[in-house]
């Protein structure tokens, strides 16, 4: 009877724990490392492309969480003889539902905006020039996803793009002349989904 009684206060206990990672008052923390180099044949110099994006999130209400990401984005492409690079803000808005206690669906709401620059490179040395324009973008996008708790502290997390919204601007340094992109779709591809994880204090 004893061992049977501590072994639903055990089951009791997990239980609550996976339940306890998306109520009022706890904080999530991850975000998104990216590198990548590209040679083509017969090039001097590789492309390069770094991103870093931590981001921190609260949860003002159970299952749901309000947040940011901040991070920079540096993409230097030789082949075309550009580089882009930016400061990059993502306030976010996150809904759990739970299907059990260690499976939990997810919907994100996310307003990325990356305020950056383009310099021309050089596409035989690579070195970079002067400053060509000016890059401003801002966008809406809805991520749905799922989430698996192993711990009460780390959320395996399998996402997508989903439904997105963006407007980008481009401003020529020497003219001072913008050109305006305004972009909608659908990109909700589950071949290649987004894999994270994010830890829950």
């Amino acid at each position: 009877m004893k061992k049977l009684l501590l072994s639903l206060v055990a089951v009791a206990g997990i239980a609550f724990g996976t339940q306890a990672q998306t109520e009022k008052g706890k904080f999530i923390v991850g975000g998104t490392v990216g590198l990548n180099s590209t040679k083509e044949d017969g090039a001097d110099k590789a492309d390069f492309k770094f991103e870093v994006s931590p981001s921190v999130g609260y949860f003002v209400s159970d299952n749901f969480a309000v947040g940011t990401g901040v991070g920079y984005a540096y993409d230097k492409e030789v082949s075309r003889g550009s580089l882009t690079q930016g400061f990059q803000v993502a306030p976010f808005g996150r809904y759990y539902v739970g299907l059990s206690d260690q499976f939990k669906f997810f919907g994100q709401l996310a307003v990325p905006m990356v305020f950056g620059n383009m310099k021309d490179v050089d596409e035989v040395t690579g070195d970079v020039g002067d400053k060509t324009g000016s890059v401003t973008h801002i966008g809406v996008k809805l991520s749905p996803g799922f989430a698996f708790f192993p711990t009460k502290r780390v959320g395996i997390e399998v996402s997508v793009d989903g439904l997105g919204y963006s407007n980008t601007s481009l401003k020529d340094e020497a003219t001072g002349i913008k050109t305006k992109t305004n972009s909608f779709g659908l990109d909700a591809s589950t071949i290649t989904p987004k894999l994270g994880v994010m830890f829950h204090f």
